[in-house]
């Protein structure tokens, strides 16, 4: 399979896993909990699997809350592949290596591994020119994308609370695919620690302090509203994605007083209250004022920029990601079951929103999530008969 080259051999890439399975496997035997009359670590708490097949699926909704860590890889169909049964294979792939039955996991437990599979535009267009999922993204103001970090052909979103399964789990649905595929870019990232925000939900903070992904479709009828798909029958129950990888200007940032940080967001830093006040799980009040007739959210504030009901769109299921490499930053993802949802939003946003002036866009692409796939319905079958 080719590779770009900074990217290493699928050999290699399965040398250095195997290594990093051989120092998983020997760490904490060290000479103090061989001594004898020392007692033995409790083990931790094994996460919760998340089953493979279902109506939509898994790494969605599912678990709730998201796992702390995901690897991101975005790839290219080679031009003659054809997509049913490649897509077919990853699907088969996916439930073994989530059943723990696939030996290239290398003996490691999968835990609560999910793998989403996204095709892209060009793909879905070859299946329907009308279907949702298959406009391109439009660019966009404080971008700087190389070719090959813009758009592409599949998705594999691989998240596990084990950051060790990531790299495992990458290589053996890239050993599945072989050379049909060529791999354009991936992001490693993680989530920060879980605040509860009110209504039995909790969201994390993001690499800038706030907490991040409060407001979007919880209940099922949200979901049902504004998240899965529910037409027409080739991509009912998928839903649409969107990745985008920013740099942060975290100094900057930083800089601010803590007063100036919570008018860029128009939340409280330590809380996430918003501004105008109220619970935590609730959206502002945009019309709240000083009594000197100020905006209690200033009028830049992502909060109201960023707001379903000013932009005139859906929800946006938000997830944020720390990333190290290649910039710290963070690899933001949406899931809508409209492409204008994100669009439009972003588009308000980008005439005057205070947050975008700490980001820089290095990477951006939008996938078609497949609908869920089990025995008898094979990822894809339904688009790519």
């Amino acid at each position: 399979m080719h590779r770009a080259d900074d990217h290493p051999s699928r050999r290699a890439f399965l040398d250095v896993t195997g290594a990093m399975v051989a120092v998983g496997l020997t760490a904490g035997c060290t000479s103090d909990s061989a001594r004898p009359g020392r007692h033995a670590p409790t083990a931790a708490a094994r996460p919760t699997p998340v089953a493979a097949t279902g109506r939509h699926q898994a790494g969605i909704t599912l678990p709730q809350p998201a796992q702390r860590n995901l690897l991101a890889v975005v790839a290219d169909l080679g031009a003659t592949v054809a997509p049913g049964p490649l897509l077919a294979e990853l699907g088969q792939a996916i439930r073994t290596l989530i059943a723990g039955t696939d030996p290239r996991l290398l003996g490691l437990p999968p835990g609560d591994l999910t793998v989403t599979v996204g095709v892209g535009p060009r793909l879905v267009r070859t299946a329907g020119a009308s279907l949702p999922g298959a406009a391109d993204l439009p660019r966009f103001s404080r971008e700087r994308i190389a070719p090959r970090a813009r758009g592409g052909d599949l998705l594999m979103q691989i998240c596990a609370s084990d950051a060790l399964l990531l790299p495992v789990v990458a290589a053996a649905l890239l050993d599945q695919a072989g050379d049909r595929i060529h791999e354009r870019w991936r992001q490693s990232a993680r989530r920060g620690t879980n605040v509860p925000v009110g209504n039995g939900l909790t969201a994390p903070r993001n690499p800038l302090g706030f907490i991040d992904g409060i407001v979007g479709p919880h209940t099922a009828a949200e979901q049902q509203r504004d998240l899965w798909l529910a037409g027409p029958p080739p991509v009912a129950d998928g839903t649409l994605a969107v990745l985008r990888r920013m740099e942060l200007d975290l100094p900057r940032f930083a800089a601010l007083s803590v007063a100036e940080q919570e008018a860029v967001f128009g939340r409280r830093r330590a809380s996430g209250v918003p501004l105008s006040g109220g619970p935590v799980a609730s959206g502002p009040e945009l019309g709240a004022k000083t009594p000197d007739g100020r905006y209690l959210v200033p009028a830049d504030a992502h909060v109201r920029r960023a707001h379903a009901t000013v932009v005139g769109a859906g929800l946006m299921l938000r997830r944020s990601y720390s990333t190290d490499e290649p910039a710290p930053g963070l690899l933001f993802i949406s899931f809508q079951n409209d492409l204008r949802t994100f669009t439009a939003t972003l588009t308000h946003m980008d005439t005057s929103d205070a947050l975008l002036q700490f980001t820089t866009t290095t990477a951006s692409a939008t996938f078609l999530i497949l609908p869920g796939f089990d025995r008898q319905h094979p990822l894809g079958s339904q688009l790519f008969a």
